[in-house]
């Protein structure tokens, strides 16, 4: 199931922020996030907040229906940003399957955003899409709407990899998907997934190769890691199948960037790699250089001016939330200036610029330039490897590292 929400303060009903956050609007890139929620079948390693058909019932929250809700919810935003926004720099369809609505009802959304908050001449917009899920003729109707990329979940080339993900695409479908997003005139991002239980350094290879010979303009590598109560992790603790090794993980995260390299493609940040900067993902970028976004949709989450609020997880609830002219947010908080130092910084070592020296407290630049001082350790390179490849508990332990070098309270 769907992790759980967050503790935060209480949200109010009219979703009003203070004026200290709407003041940042003008300064910030500011992106749209619109979260589908709807699979056909849930993958058994996913801890999204997704739903499949079957168990939503028919209380306000269904397919044909979504891109209406989703509008209502822009609305709500326009009116809390009272025209303070700039235009939209970048939107992001997540999920979910987005491509399971109809490509009118995602072009509906869209324009919905560009109704009320209009868009940037070169703004970058982007569906996530399973590779069943599209057909040439859906994805001209997003490019003519104005998206501008499609990110394809790939995952592997293997079919026993993605047997055991429980991903039901043909990996045949991946390369007629890419044919058909590149003859609409969209860019192309594919994701990929190592470290599933059973894959070989071989299948993962064959998957990055692949993936490469495809020539897509922009690639994201991700780690599994085994998300509670999820159906993976129910079957590695019955011991059914084995958990993810840390040490293989380091590996195949090594082979990647290695294959990506030689392909030509750019690392930009700890898991994505470009074919070229136009190619980067910008609304990511955003979410790690501390931009604002709102968040449509359930359980979707959204920054502007250090609040943060997060709306109600079930499409049902969201649906009659934003049917009543209320707020669909569950709860919120206010970052103190001491999280958001946090934040930039465990945020910003993610990216290939870095952070300036100047950026850190005194703790981290001495520890930082004590290290480098000592040829003890190639400290960006340490830290990249330990932040994305290893599992959860490797990960809590890198944001140890992180905080110790860094002078993070």
């Amino acid at each position: 199931m769907p992790s759980a929400l967050p503790d935060g303060d209480p949200a109010p009903a009219d979703g009003l922020l203070p004026e200290s956050a709407l003041a940042t609007l003008p300064s910030r890139p500011f992106g749209i996030y619109l979260h589908v929620p709807f699979c056909s079948v849930r993958c058994g390693y996913c801890d999204f907040n997704t739903y499949t058909l079957t168990e939503l019932g028919n209380d306000g929250a269904s397919v044909g229906t979504f891109a209406g809700a989703a509008v209502r919810e822009l609305d709500l935003a326009a009116s809390v940003l009272d025209g303070r926004a700039p235009l939209v720099q970048t939107v992001f369809v997540g999920g979910g399957t987005p491509t399971m609505l109809a490509a009118t009802d995602l072009a509906a959304m869209l324009t919905g955003v560009r109704d009320r908050f209009g868009l940037a001449d070169d703004a970058e917009v982007t569906t996530e899409a399973n590779p069943d899920s599209v057909t040439p003729e859906g994805l001209q109707v997003l490019a003519d709407a104005g998206f501008t990329r499609v990110s394809l979940g790939m995952q592997s080339a293997v079919p026993h990899v993605l047997r055991t993900l429980e991903r039901t695409h043909d990996p045949a479908n991946v390369a007629r998907a890419v044919d058909a997003a590149r003859a609409a005139g969209l860019q192309v991002s594919l994701d990929l997934i190592y470290g599933t239980p059973g894959e070989s350094l071989d299948d993962w290879r064959t998957s990055l190769r692949t993936a490469t010979d495809l020539a897509p303009d922009h690639v994201s590598a991700y780690a599994l890691v085994v998300e509670d109560g999820t159906k993976l992790a129910a079957q590695v603790r019955r011991g059914q199948v084995p958990a993810p090794e840390d040490d293989d993980e380091a590996t195949k995260y090594e082979i990647a960037d290695e294959h990506l390299a030689a392909a030509g493609y750019g690392w930009y940040e700890v898991s994505n790699w470009a074919a070229s900067e136009d190619a980067r993902c910008r609304h990511n970028e955003g979410y790690w250089a501390d931009g604002n976004w709102w968040g449509v949709g359930p359980g979707a989450h959204s920054h502007v001016g250090g609040v943060r609020w997060w709306n109600v997880k079930h499409p049902n609830a969201y649906a009659a939330r934003v049917g009543a002219g209320t707020s669909p947010a569950h709860g919120r908080e206010t970052l103190t200036d001491e999280q958001r130092y946090d934040e930039r910084v465990l945020l910003g070592v993610r990216l290939v610029e870095g952070l300036p020296m100047g950026d850190l407290h005194a703790e981290g630049r001495t520890a930082v330039a004590g290290l480098i001082a000592d040829e003890l350790v190639d400290a960006p390179a340490a830290l990249r490897r330990q932040q994305v490849v290893l599992t959860r508990q490797g990960r809590l332990l890198a944001d140890t590292v992180v905080r110790r070098l860094l002078g993070l309270r």
